[in-house]
């Protein structure tokens, strides 16, 4: 039974991505980027773990969902099981995207973490490169947080649909009380 190790998810985002999507924070990063908005994704002890047909099911529950975004901590460092639940995503006909704190060069040399090319096989877009804070964007146009980021679009499909904004704050309350702030890299005053 392959697993996940996540810190969160939420159905319906708009801030994330194309579209209203599912997104998925994988727990575990090395890179701890100065300013990072998800410091507590960054060990790697287990949180959340979830089977890969958990999570798929849970995306494909919600109609509303035309795709699932893996954002971090690192998704490249859970590749392989991620590449696992977008190909089935896809096969679903929802598109499937990643931010990535490695650039796409990075992720398809040799020291790429495993399973790194079978998940960029799978990705509709990726929005490589680490978060730079002294050149962050402010801009709510733009959907990287710092100038050094590029989204690479693989599916010619979704280029007119680069129109999410990175500056955006995204505010989720569940029915426990607990609330998920997304969509936004700077600092909350």
């Amino acid at each position: 039974m392959v697993t996940l190790n996540i810190m969160g998810y939420v159905n319906r985002s708009e801030v994330n991505g194309p579209g209203s999507r599912a997104v998925v924070w994988v727990q575990g990063c090395l890179r701890a980027c100065t300013g990072c908005f998800n410091p507590a994704s960054w060990p790697f002890e287990p949180n959340q773990i979830v089977t890969v047909d958990e999570l798929v099911e849970r995306i494909l529950a919600d109609p509303l969902n035309e795709g699932v975004t893996f954002s971090g901590g690192e998704p490249f460092w859970q590749a392989t099981a991620l590449a696992a639940v977008a190909q089935r995503i896809k096969a679903a006909g929802l598109n499937t995207m990643a931010f990535s704190g490695f650039t796409l060069a990075e992720l398809q040399s040799s020291d790429a973490p495993p399973g790194a090319q079978t998940l960029l096989d799978q990705l509709d877009i990726l929005v490589d490169g680490p978060f730079v804070e002294s050149l962050a964007l402010h801009d709510p146009t733009s959907p990287v947080s710092s100038r050094n980021q590029r989204v690479r679009v693989f599916n010619p499909v979704l280029q007119s649909r680069i129109n999410w904004a990175s500056d955006q704050i995204e505010v989720h309350i569940f029915k426990d009380g607990s609330r998920l702030v997304t969509g936004y890299h700077g600092q909350l005053d």
